[in-house]
């Protein structure tokens, strides 16, 4: 059994960010994604396949065209990972801005 690709593999590589980001706005066929990438069709092909294994879109036959549809849901898993570190460095933002405050009544109070 083949292990299944996660999401972040999937967005780990600019190529495949840029085809999500692509087919997210519409639809495209397999050959009008291939044709803007400078990259052979068989790696456009192989892209497409890690974001089927993550799950991020889902190719659809209409007659002779392989159809690439977003399926963005997956994403939300990246929302929440990155929401974490957030909240962290505004903790951390508020901390120093706080003693950029102490520090300018300090020197405000010597003068």
């Amino acid at each position: 059994m083949k292990a299944r690709r996660d999401v972040y593999q999937a967005i780990a590589d600019p190529t495949r960010r840029a085809i999500i980001n692509m087919i997210a706005a519409e639809p495209h066929n397999v050959n009008a994604i291939a044709d803007k990438f400078d990259v052979t069709r068989q790696a456009i092909s192989l892209h497409i396949q890690i974001l089927i294994d993550c799950g991020l879109i889902a190719v659809k036959q209409q007659g002779r065209d392989r159809i690439c549809e977003a399926q963005l849901g997956e994403l939300s898993e990246v929302a929440v990972w990155v929401e974490q570190y957030r909240q962290h460095f505004e903790k951390k933002l508020d901390a120093l801005e706080t003693y950029i405050e102490k520090l300018k009544k300090e020197r405000d109070g010597k003068h």
